[in-house]
């Protein structure tokens, strides 16, 4: 905690906030927390830490997308500390957060499944905030600087890939593409795999570790017209035209032209079955249909978001009152205290803590404490009926995503068919 709050690192602070603790004495809460855990380990809290690329973006924005991953990953249930550092040449975010949840004393499960969640909410928040996101998988290994310059189009591969790509429309075979690399002063190496290398650069780059479109035989198929990358499997589902004209993938390969122009024919039968089986008779008709479905899967998303802070208020709540009951021994032997100075002194922290929980109940109206089952019963009753508009919310949302791709399947089929006007009605 002393770490991530580090004045130094933090703009004296101004870039640390909290959620169900104060900062200040979150080391005390968490531990207070931790001698509640139906389940004992070893594990006290959590340690994220979230990157962005140097420049794209600032520390007050940063922050607030470190906040909004703690509060969608951690769902209310867990108080954490959230600080940004400024201190290096990227900004990032620390996020320490309790081991122990709030409302029924569990123990955070922590495993692969729950990284790859934390992973996706954060690459999805970043791409809504138009930042970077290096993808899992892609350019494993590699450092910042040499995935930047991939990014940049600036890497040694990607000048390759560009420089391949340039000459495989002008090759007349495969011995004809070589002697083209070698005229933009490519050095050449010919053995159980083909390698170039460029002026300045240290080592040789082998073909095959560009990707599947670069291998010797790849690329021997793309100058003869044939290659076809491979697709992975085609489900029945609706999927978005492609646009011939505009495909580079297209222009390359007479192979994937083909494959593209009968995805397109697929397509175009699955978006007017699609028409017919839900009754949609016109353009107008569709984009009304898009409109109400679109207002439900935003109604639906304000109910989700609205039960999500009633359970994090609630689950603060239930933490106060709990804090209040562990705690009123010890206030009670305080209040006996002969020297009440000397027991203060040594007691600080937790008396601090009970007064901070006292005082938000007070200020919500508490005059004494209410019933912690009572409370814990309302926050799972809370509890499932937000796991209902979760679903509520997740078929909105995939109505909405297939009723998008039909609707630019019908605007690109409109574009592309002669007497568009003719085509209004159907």
């Amino acid at each position: 905690m002393d770490y991530i709050e580090n004045p130094a690192k933090t703009d004296e602070k101004m870039l640390v906030s909290s959620f169900a603790c104060s900062y200040e004495t979150a080391d005390i809460e968490f531990e207070l927390l931790l001698s509640q855990a139906m389940q004992k380990g070893n594990n006290l809290a959590h340690h994220l830490i979230q990157s962005f690329a140097p420049g794209e973006t600032t520390p007050e924005q940063a922050h607030e997308i470190g906040r909004q991953l703690a509060d969608e990953v951690l769902q209310g249930k867990y108080p954490y500390v959230l600080t940004t550092h400024i201190d290096k040449g990227h900004v990032h975010n620390h996020i320490i957060f309790c081991a122990v949840d709030m409302v029924n004393q569990r123990k955070y499960v922590s495993n692969r499944r729950s990284y790859a969640y934390i992973r996706r909410t954060s690459d999805r928040l970043c791409k809504e905030h138009g930042l970077s996101v290096v993808m899992p998988g892609q350019d494993r290994g590699k450092s910042y600087a040499e995935w930047d310059a991939h990014r940049k189009g600036t890497s040694w591969k990607a000048k390759l890939k560009a420089a391949i790509d340039a000459a495989i429309p002008q090759a007349k075979d495969f011995d004809d593409f070589l002697r083209l690399l070698q005229e933009q002063s490519y050095e050449v190496k010919r053995g159980k795999y083909v390698s170039f290398r460029a002026p300045g650069q240290g080592r040789f780059t082998r073909c095959k570790t560009l990707g599947e479109a670069y291998t010797e035989e790849a690329i021997t198929e793309r100058i003869k017209g044939r290659f076809v990358e491979r697709k992975p499997k085609e489900n029945r589902k609706i999927s978005l035209r492609i646009d011939l004209e505009n495909s580079i993938k297209v222009q390359q390969s007479a192979g994937y032209e083909k494959w593209a122009k009968l995805h397109n024919l697929k397509q175009v039968a699955r978006t007017l079955n699609f028409l017919t089986e839900h009754e949609i008779e016109s353009y107008p008709d569709l984009e009304s249909r898009v409109a109400e479905i679109a207002a439900a899967s935003t109604e639906a998303a304000a109910a989700l978001k609205a039960a999500e802070r009633r359970l994090a208020e609630m689950a603060v709540l239930i933490k106060d009152v709990t804090t209040c009951k562990e705690l009123r021994p010890l206030l009670q032997e305080y209040q006996r205290a002969a020297d009440k100075k000397q027991f203060r002194r040594k007691h600080e922290g937790t008396l601090i803590l009970y007064e901070a929980a006292a005082k938000a109940l007070k200020e919500q109206g508490f005059q004494k404490l209410p019933d912690l089952y009572t409370l814990k019963a309302e926050y799972k009753q809370l509890a499932e009926q937000k796991d209902q508009l979760q679903r509520q919310y997740n078929d909105a949302k995939r109505q909405m995503q297939e009723y998008d791709i039909i609707k630019q399947n019908v605007d690109g089929i409109l574009r592309t068919a002669p007497g568009k006007e003719q085509m209004q009605e159907r």
